[in-house]
């Protein structure tokens, strides 16, 4: 049995999210109550129909504050039954929200006479901080099409196996901003930088050529080598844990060499012990 909750911010793709479950064959239900949550659990994924056996329930802003405030032990009950239950939670910047909302034109939930567009935003942010909390996958749609989302939500929670840990490696330059679904971020760009070599600059930290030149950096291997030590204690407490999700980002400053080639190289280096590792390199999609 596998249960996953979808929740996030409006605007921010919940709806996408659930249509591309919907097309991985799970059994969808939008704008659910969150106080029918229990008894619709109750009707079928506990149930005997093997109809339920994949089950996703979108929850919004549009509920109870107090009603919301029970999803965090809801979701720890549900796992101590025995039923695989996960929290996915979608967001974006106040900014691409705006804009969103100026270009579909549709009105917020908690827009009312008295709360503006901004504020209502404000307000959902505060509102779902429980279920926020309690999620086991965060995805920032910010720099997102509704195709990557659903190539990301393939990726991350159909590919996952059940009872594995889906650990992503993710490049990110600075100067793009930092990724908002990281549950840790290093900065490497301290290290020598392939930018400044004229016959690397056009290349990647995928390519053989920029491959070579860090490998042979002392600093760089030290550096793979910490934030590697530093994981593998990190990544067995989540496992302890029963983590379902682990997102690393590695920063550097245009996100195209340093950091694209150690999230390859840790990633590498992780898959000897994890089967389910995953890399992604946004600054390299932008370009």
């Amino acid at each position: 049995m596998r249960l996953i909750i979808v929740s996030g911010l409006s605007g921010s793709g919940k709806s996408v999210a659930l249509h591309q479950l919907e097309d991985l064959d799970f059994y969808c239900v939008d704008n659910i109550p969150a106080a029918l949550l229990k008894s619709f659990i109750s009707h079928t994924v506990r149930g005997i129909d093997d109809t339920y056996q994949r089950t996703a329930v979108g929850l919004d802003a549009r509920n109870h504050p107090k009603e919301i405030d029970t999803i965090p032990a809801l979701v720890g009950e549900l796992r101590r039954s025995g039923i695989g239950c996960e929290v996915l939670f979608l967001h974006a910047s106040d900014e691409v929200l705006l804009k969103r909302y100026a270009e579909t034109r549709r009105k917020h939930p908690l827009v009312s006479p008295g709360v503006g567009l901004r504020e209502a935003i404000a307000g959902e942010r505060k509102l779902l901080e429980p279920i926020t909390t309690a999620a086991d996958l965060v995805i920032d749609t910010s720099n997102m099409g509704v195709h990557e989302l659903r190539e990301r939500i393939l990726q991350r929670i159909d590919r996952r196996s059940d009872e594995r840990l889906s650990l992503m490696f993710e490049s990110f330059g600075y100067k793009h901003g930092i990724p908002g679904d990281a549950d840790f971020v290093f900065d490497v760009r301290s290290l020598p930088n392939p930018y400044w070599e004229p016959s690397l600059r056009h290349l990647t930290g995928r390519d053989a050529p920029v491959i070579e030149y860090l490998a042979a950096q002392e600093s760089v291997r030290s550096m793979i080598a910490a934030i590697g030590e530093f994981l593998s204690a990190r990544i067995a407490e989540f496992v302890q844990a029963n983590r379902s999700y682990l997102t690393i980002a590695i920063g550097c400053t245009g996100g195209q060499h340093r950091s694209v080639y150690i999230a390859e190289e840790l990633a590498r280096r992780f898959r000897l012990s994890y089967p389910q590792v995953l890399t992604r390199h946004d600054s390299l999609q932008k370009a």
